[in-house]
C-alpha cells in the first residue's frame, strides 16, 4: 500500500476568503493529492472551506445491497456501508471508525509555523470492499467534527508517520479485502469527538457521522 506524503504547507484563510500561502500565489501551484499536502486554518468565525466534489462524475448509480442512509448517526466502532467512487470507478465500501485519538501540538511541527496552536486528532478506520468493483489504490478521507457536530474548520492532507498513517487500498482491492488507514484532523479550540463521511451528492448535505462515547 502507498502512503500519502507528510504535509508541508499551511494556509491561513481570512473572513473574506482570502488566503496567505507559504509559497505565495494561488493554491494550484502544481499541487496534487500526493505531492503537496496542506493544512488550512479558519478565521475566528469558524467558517470551514467548502468541500470539493469534483471527483464524483456522472450519475449516482445505487450500489447493490443495503447502504447506510444519508444523515445516519453512528458510534465509534460501528460500520457504515457506503457508495464510493475512485478513479471514475463506482463501488461500495464498509467503513468502521475504530478510534479518534488526540495527539499533541508538537505532533504538528512538520506542518510549519502556521500550524502552531493546532491540536491533531487521529481518526482511525478499517475499510472493506463489499462491492463487486475493484477499487485498487483508493484513498478514503473522513473529516473531523467538534463536540456538538460543528466543523473544525481545519482541512488537512497528509499524515503523521507512526501516529496517523494514511494508507491507500491495496493494488488488488476486490470484494472482501480490507485495510486500515487514518485521517488526520486538527482543532484550534475544542475537542474533535466525531468524524463524517460526505462523499457524493447523496451525502454532501447529509453526511454519515460517527461520534465517540
Amino acid at each position: 500500500m502507498r502512503k500519502a506524503r507528510t504535509a508541508l504547507t499551511a494556509v491561513l484563510v481570512t473572513t473574506l476568503g482570502l488566503g496567505l500561502t507559504a509559497c505565495g500565489g494561488d493554491s494550484e501551484d502544481g499541487a496534487t493529492e500526493k505531492e503537496s499536502p496542506t493544512a488550512t486554518v479558519p478565521a475566528p468565525d469558524g467558517a470551514s472551506p467548502s468541500a470539493d466534489g469534483g471527483e464524483n462524475e456522472g450519475g449516482d448509480a445505487q450500489p447493490a445491497g443495503d447502504v447506510t442512509a444519508p444523515g445516519a448517526g453512528l458510534k465509534v466502532g460501528d460500520k457504515a456501508v457506503l457508495p464510493f467512487e475512485y478513479a471514475k470507478k463506482k463501488g461500495t465500501l464498509a467503513i468502521t471508525v475504530t478510534a479518534i485519538d488526540k495527539g499533541t501540538e508538537a505532533d504538528m511541527s512538520q506542518f510549519g509555523e502556521r500550524a502552531k496552536g493546532l491540536t491533531p486528532y487521529f481518526i482511525k478506520m478499517k475499510v472493506e470492499n463489499v462491492g463487486d468493483t475493484d477499487l485498487s489504490r483508493a484513498y478514503v478521507q473522513l473529516r473531523g467534527l467538534l463536540d456538538g457536530g460543528q466543523s473544525t474548520g481545519v482541512s488537512l492532507i497528509g499524515d503523521i508517520p507512526g501516529k496517523c498513517d494514511k494508507e491507500s487500498a491495496p493494488a488488488e482491492f476486490g470484494k472482501g479485502v480490507s485495510f486500515e488507514t487514518c485521517s488526520l484532523a486538527a482543532s484550534q479550540s475544542g475537542d474533535v469527538t466525531g468524524a463524517e463521511f460526505d462523499e457524493g451528492d447523496a451525502y454532501s448535505d447529509k453526511p454519515v457521522v460517527w461520534t465517540a462515547g
